[in-house]
């Protein structure tokens, strides 16, 4: 499956994003820590080019611990990029976003000069919540929708730190398809867009590999089964996902599965790893190459040979 999704204020968001990080100190990037990779945008990261930048793991304690240490050491072996993994019950720690952010500038900046942070995030990641919990109040618009923050806003969060809010945007084209699944199945992509039935299918195919006493523990499944699709069925007849005549609803025990993973209610689980990203990576090089050379072929093929 891949997905194409990009309402059009998502462009503008672009638009408005690479005019706002001209004029940024920093950047903070809030990420989904089930899916550090995947909820990461490869376009505002190369918009931001060598601007310290914060990535913040938000929604931590749906995450498998030990994975999310593994990213955190991921990210911050790059240059001026520091991380702080967080949930929204933790206040105290998130409010430590601006004490990273006093790290990250410059050692001979004056102390008493404004920071400009240009703060950043896929629909649906929390980005609104962590910011009214930083600045004290209720500013930013939260939802359980992906896209409810529209236009850009200035928040002072205190230590002479100036937050410029963005919309949430995804890129254009989701060219790794494992990412589409994952956005998908963690709710940052609109379930108006999806099949339930689809996405879960590929959840459970990971997390048969993954995490089996989680799942099996959750559905009370004595064992698991050699296929996803059966494994679906499996948890449709055990939560009553059942038409006329006994045939099971794929479709609702899929929504069951994602409404669990979303909530934790799974355990807590993360759906990749830094090491899972350096293989599909290597993958999609490969397949970009293959496109390359049968667009060049084509191209040949329509060349007028000889006068």
């Amino acid at each position: 499956m891949l997905i194409q999704w990009y309402p059009g204020h998502m462009h503008k968001a672009g638009r408005e994003i690479k005019e706002a990080l001209s004029h940024a100190d920093l950047a903070i990037e809030i990420l989904d820590a089930r899916i550090p990779y995947s909820s990461e945008n490869p376009f505002l990261a190369k918009l931001r080019g060598d601007k310290p930048c914060l990535k913040v793991l938000n929604k931590c304690d749906l995450a498998d611990p030990a994975v999310t240490a593994t990213w955190q050491a991921y990210f911050e072996q790059k240059k001026n990029v520091k991380t702080l993994a967080v949930n929204k019950e933790q206040t105290g720690k998130i409010r430590f976003v601006t004490d990273l952010c006093q790290q990250l500038m410059p050692p001979d900046r004056t102390p008493d000069k404004l920071i400009t942070a240009l703060i950043m995030g896929i629909p649906n990641v929390g980005k609104s919540t962590l910011i009214n919990i930083l600045a004290g109040r209720a500013i930013a618009k939260t939802g359980d929708e992906p896209a409810v923050t529209k236009c850009q806003q200035r928040i002072a969060i205190g230590q002479n730190i100036v937050l410029l809010d963005t919309p949430g945007m995804l890129w254009p084209n989701i060219d790794n398809r494992h990412s589409g699944y994952r956005l998908a199945a963690t709710g940052g992509i609109k379930d108006t867009a999806i099949s339930h039935e689809d996405v879960a299918t590929y959840v459970l195919e990971y997390l048969a590999a993954a995490y089996p006493q989680l799942l099996m523990a959750r559905f009370n499944l004595s064992e698991l089964s050699h296929t996803a699709q059966k494994i679906l069925a499996d948890i449709g007849r055990k939560r009553g996902c059942l038409r006329a005549g006994g045939a099971v609803d794929a479709d609702k025990a899929g929504k069951i599965v994602l409404t669990e993973l979303r909530s934790g209610l799974l355990g807590t689980i993360s759906l990749e790893t830094p090491a899972m990203m350096a293989e599909e990576l290597a993958e999609l090089d490969l397949i970009r190459q293959a496109k390359a050379e049968k667009k060049q072929a084509r191209k040949a093929r329509r060349k007028p040979s000889g006068p």
